[in-house]
């Protein structure tokens, strides 16, 4: 796990500045500490850079990329996994390959010469971005993984294109301009995002399962894309009917998980888990305990809340398998006292300070000598195991069932998931006429951030909002989604395939994953997206994944022998952090924030927000009268209105490429 960067010019005849590739590097020193690297194609107007988390082929000299082919013709730079890799190694080997590391990145040159991109892309399993050029075509691929585990952003400057794995990367390159748009900000403030994209102006993402390709033609470079894996579900009237097998279905998860748990132990250094009170992590943790001859090192995140706290679980699953269980106890001011530090390796905003005590967790495991854990994430996406998709399906996919069945399993959902109301379910029902006519109803998931929308538009500043009057935020991300994955699904299978396609890849892995495991050179790997178990989990019908009132079913019973039997019984509880209108110190937290970032001069020079309705935003909070969900909701605001400002303090008022070429040069990092 690492991080790249690259530069490539529409003319050959403009040199590349070797030391800013470098510098480009050392700004994201935390996602590779263990060392950096550079290739400068000279002639051909490109160059790679690369900072190194070493974990497969510890040599430090034979693993640093960028790697070049043989003959020069490939050059490439990856960041994250590739599992199995040994067994494509030892194939091409026996085809006449010859191997120049013992790294896993090195089979992508190999594969390509070989079979071309399509079929590498097959190939791959796990993680992964990478860049890669081939001289041949004289072109650039930038590559993602089908989830968006991994992240990878470019943009075009007047010279060419900057890509790397995180924002402030491609701002340390001085072609790169640092200003927020008005349709990023908004979304910023919202939560959800448009797929793809970022709050800052023309700074994209490469979507997952996407390859974006960069072709020269005469000093001119055209920019394409393609998608080259989908979450693709059955059609609706393809799954077997109510009469079903279902241990058949139990017994294909419980060994698609445990081939991926397996796959996912496999580095030269020790990885240990991530461990809550779910399901998820704590099948996790029994798969790896059971695999392997040792006892696995466990990390949790405790609160100072009975009402989130976890560690009583996570702290039976620990004891029935054994492992070396570590609990960081965290309390309210350990959350914001971090806020700003959490939001520069997010650069995005966050609704909850769940994104800062996963920051500090991995600062934990780092200082606990670990570079590697798994992790749960990806569970609740296959198994519906989020209190929307319940909604989902009783509102939608129960069309046998009487209404008044249906609308007491509702009721007993909202009852249960009442702390969460005005964050993961909406507080009152949101129609987005563009999500109805794409796929006939409005997701519960993007309920809660979209119905956001008529509090966000005041808090932008005049000019800011003046640009965006038209813009509709549900229909730009409605407009990103497939028909035709969505054209006959169950309409759980479309609720999914929303959240997959937004939350996962926008907020989970983002601001809930890398960026913060990555912020202290720690790589999770989240066993649950490994790919051959997802389009496994895909065929699973929807009524074994919520079965009853009863969420992720089918992964229950697959193991329902290692779990504890409390956990077997319990319904899914969202993991969050305890918001900051249920604790006076947090709240104080929050006020010392706002007096630094939204003051009055603070606000108006940044130009992104209005002040009088931050405000009143900051009044009706603090209003008795406000209903706990509305506060809950508020809360999220307040983070986001937090948020845009710490960033633009980040990446806008700060000089990024002076900041990476004195990173550079404290590091020792020199071209």
């Amino acid at each position: 796990m690492c991080g790249i960067a690259g530069v490539f010019h529409h003319q050959t005849d403009r040199s590349i500045d070797a030391q800013t590739l470098v510098n480009m590097a050392a700004i994201m020193h935390h996602r590779g500490p263990d060392g950096y690297g550079y290739q400068v194609k000279q002639e051909h107007g490109v160059g790679f850079s690369h900072a190194r988390l070493s974990i497969i082929d510890l040599n430090e000299q034979r693993g640093r990329q960028p790697f070049m082919s043989a003959d020069k013709r490939l050059m490439l730079t990856h960041n994250g996994e590739f599992y199995d890799f040994k067994r494509i190694r030892a194939d091409l080997t026996a085809r006449g390959a010859a191997f120049r590391s013992k790294s896993d990145s090195e089979i992508v040159l190999h594969l390509f010469e070989r079979y071309g991109l399509e079929h590498t892309l097959s190939e791959l399993r796990g993680e992964f971005a990478f860049g890669l050029f081939d001289e041949q075509d004289d072109s650039l691929y930038l590559v993602r993984d089908r989830f968006g585990i991994k992240p990878l952003y470019w943009t075009e400057t007047e010279h060419g294109v900057v890509f790397g794995s995180e924002l402030k990367v491609l701002f340390a390159h001085p072609d790169v301009k640092r200003e927020f748009s008005p349709e990023g900000l908004y979304h910023q403030l919202i939560q959800v995002m448009v797929p793809g994209s970022t709050a800052f102006a023309g700074i994209n993402q490469v979507q997952p399962g996407y390859v974006v390709k960069i072709q020269r033609n005469n000093g001119k470079l055209s920019i394409s894309e393609h998608k080259y894996w989908d979450v693709n579900f059955p059609n609706e009237h393809d799954y077997p009917g109510d009469d079903v097998d279902e241990e058949q279905y139990i017994e294909g998860v419980r060994a698609k998980l445990l081939e991926a748990v397996q796959h996912r132990m496999t580095a030269d250094v020790p990885v240990g888990c991530y461990l809550s009170g779910g399901i998820d992590s704590c099948a996790i943790l029994g798969l790896a305990s059971a695999s392997t001859q040792t006892s696995v090192k466990a990390f949790t995140i405790g609160f100072d809340s009975d009402a989130y706290d976890e560690t009583p679980i996570a702290r039976e699953m620990a004891e029935a398998t054994d492992a070396d269980h570590h609990i960081m106890a965290l309390k309210a001011n350990d959350l914001y006292d971090h806020f700003v530090k959490t939001l520069w390796h997010t650069e995005r905003t966050i609704y909850n300070t769940l994104g800062v005590a996963k920051y500090l967790m991995s600062k934990e495991v780092h200082e606990a000598g670990y570079k590697v854990v798994m992790t749960g994430e990806g569970s609740d996406e296959l198994f519906a195991g989020y209190p929307a998709f319940r909604k989902d399906m009783f509102l939608h996919g129960l069309d046998h069932l009487p209404e008044v069945e249906r609308v007491e399993w509702q009721e007993l959902l909202e009852k249960n998931n009442k702390l969460f109301k005005g964050a993961m379910l909406a507080r009152e029902e949101f129609v987005s006429d563009a999500f109805n006519q794409k796929m006939g109803f409005t997701p519960s998931c993007v309920q809660p951030w979209l119905s956001c929308s008529s509090v966000a538009l005041p808090l932008m500043s005049a000019t800011m909002r003046e640009q965006v009057s038209e813009y509709d935020p549900s229909k730009a991300i409605a407009d990103t989604l497939d028909e035709t994955m969505l054209d006959g699904r169950h309409p759980l299978d479309r609720a999914q395939y929303v959240w997959i396609k937004t939350m996962l890849e926008g907020q989970i892995l983002t601001w809930g994953g890398d960026r913060v495991d990555m912020a202290n050179s720690m790589e999770a790997r989240p066993a649950f997206l490994d790919h051959h178990l997802a389009e496994y989990a895909f065929t699973v019908p929807p009524h074994l994944r919520i079965k009853g009132n009863k969420e992720k079913y089918v992964l229950r019973e697959a193991m329902k022998g290692l779990l504890p039997e409390t956990l077997y019984k319990r319904e899914k509880f969202a993991f969050m952090a305890p918001p900051a209108h249920t604790d006076p110190e947090k709240w104080q937290a929050v006020e010392k924030l706002a007096e630094q970032f939204l003051n009055e001069k603070a606000v108006k020079s940044a130009g992104l927000l209005d002040y009088e309705q931050v405000v009143r935003t900051f009044e009706r909070h603090q209003d008795d009268d406000v209903p706990a969900e509305e506060q809950v909701q508020l809360d999220a605001v307040i983070n986001h209105m937090l948020g845009v400002q710490v960033l633009h303090h980040h990446f806008v008022a700060t000089d990024v490429p002076q900041q990476a070429a004195q990173r550079a040069q404290e590091l020792g990092w020199i071209a």
